[in-house]
């Protein structure tokens, strides 16, 4: 097994993660209608306060096949994040979040709260946070990035070399860059800018001049000048929906296939069809609807109908507006809860991964300095079991495997029980041992 932290700054080597952050705290009435109200302070004004800047610490190492390696260093984190819905979810860069002992984030008004990790890809780089906040936080406006145009005026803000809201424009470069970070990161799509980007950047916005998100800044070119990245807004917003999708985050089922579309009339979600025996089947949805609304909320893209979804109960009943043939009309959705096994999670663990585990709170994670909502810990290990040859030992506290977190024993058994882990024959896995994070692969081919 491996530290977590220790591969996840090698890319800096070629890369270095970015984005640019804003000290315009906002636009005082006394300058509006003057020269000074430029079209990019109106836009810094209005996207500003739901960009965070994200601090944290990696502790780097030589990579080791050995679980309990200790040493290395620990070096101090930064980075940028957007919040995305106003219940506390922040969208950000993987490699910002990876392999961070405690997350800690600042909003544009100063407060800081711990973020916990609630799911990641780093083959696209992207992950979410969620932080508790007591009040609504707002919501960063989201563009399209369908229509960009080289020559472009653009804006990045972000927690530059730890400069927390730095601001900085520029032009967009170019557009579709394929870019090769490290041996084992590549972006096949980026948007290419001269907006200074520097260290600390990575994940915030690049804005357009209406102060919309059109890209999540990820990298600069090392020892050029004025060649920085960012990863187009709408596959951004595509990687987001499945980050945030209510059978991940909630185990709950909708079973209705989705698609953003960019048109003539503005971007919406249109259904491609139902799973059989789906919530969605049951509902009446159909192939070519369009999505309008989910009970109050306007959708506009898959994100927006996940998100709506995203805190309902197995069994409520939520009233979809869709648009069919020119009419509009109502269907209700009543959501599906994860259907049971004869097995237990407790029965699976051991059959699977031969290790015997039991819940730990949040509370218990935080004070070994873990940025998750909960974990499992590691009563018993079967000798020469699958997790016996990765290292695991008794103590271990599993908190995730392979792009989910392992907070209770339910979500144990989702992942264990998904048709994503049982098609691949190993599964990465992460635990906490002694405040750091560690990393392995258990093989479920044996």
């Amino acid at each position: 097994m491996n530290d977590h932290a220790g591969n996840g700054l090698s890319r800096r080597c070629f890369l270095t993660a970015a984005v640019a952050v804003g000290i315009v705290a906002g636009v005082s009435p006394t300058v509006e209608g003057t020269n000074r109200h430029t079209p990019i302070v109106r836009a810094v004004a209005k996207a500003r306060p739901a960009v965070v800047n994200i601090q944290g610490r990696k502790r780097i190492q030589s990579p080791t096949s050995l679980v309990g390696t200790q040493g290395g260093r620990q070096v101090k984190g930064m980075g940028t994040g957007v919040i995305i819905d106003p219940r506390g979810y922040i969208l950000t860069n993987h490699h910002v979040v990876e392999g961070v002992e405690r997350i800690e984030v600042t909003l544009a008004n100063q407060q800081t709260y711990v973020g916990y990790l609630t799911a990641r890809d780093k083959k696209t780089d992207l992950a979410v946070i969620r932080i508790e906040a007591p009040e609504a936080l707002p919501v960063i406006p989201i563009g399209t990035s369908s229509d960009l145009m080289p020559g472009e005026t653009v804006i990045a803000v972000g927690n530059a070399y730890g400069y927390e809201h730095t601001v900085t424009s520029g032009i967009i470069s170019a557009l579709h860059r394929p870019v090769q970070v490290s041996e084992t990161q590549h972006y096949p799509d980026l948007i290419q800018t001269d907006a200074s980007i520097n260290p600390g950047n990575s994940g915030g916005p690049l804005l357009n001049i209406d102060g919309e998100m059109i890209g999540v800044n990820v990298a600069v070119r090392v020892g050029a000048q004025g060649i920085g990245f960012a990863i187009p807004v709408n596959e951004a917003m595509e990687v987001a929906s499945r980050l945030l999708s209510v059978e991940r985050i909630s185990r709950l089922s909708h079973g209705i296939l989705l698609k953003s579309v960019e048109s003539e009339f503005g971007p919406h979600v249109e259904v491609l069809g139902t799973r059989e025996g789906s919530a969605g089947e049951s509902a009446g949805f159909q192939r070519g609807d369009i999505v309008r609304r989910v009970d109050e909320k306007e959708i506009v893209r898959k994100l927006d109908f996940e998100l709506a979804l995203l805190g309902r109960r197995s069994g409520e009943e939520v009233p979809v507006e869709i648009e069919r043939g020119g009419a509009r009309k109502t269907l209700s959705l009543v959501l599906q809860g994860p259907r049971r096994s004869s097995l237990p999670a407790v029965d699976y663990a051991w059959r699977d991964l031969g290790i015997q585990v039991e819940p730990v709170s949040r509370r218990v994670i935080r004070q070994m300095q873990g940025a998750y909502s909960g974990g499992l810990r590691i009563l018993r290990v079967r000798p020469g079991g699958v997790a016996d040859r990765e290292g695991v030992r008794r103590g271990d506290i599993l908190v995730g495997m392979h792009e989910w977190e392992t907070a209770t024993m339910e979500n144990l058994e989702f992942v264990l029980q998904s048709e994503e882990v049982a098609g691949k024959p190993r599964v990465k896995f992460y635990i906490l041992r002694g405040g750091r994070t560690l990393f392995g692969w258990f093989d479920l081919s044996r």
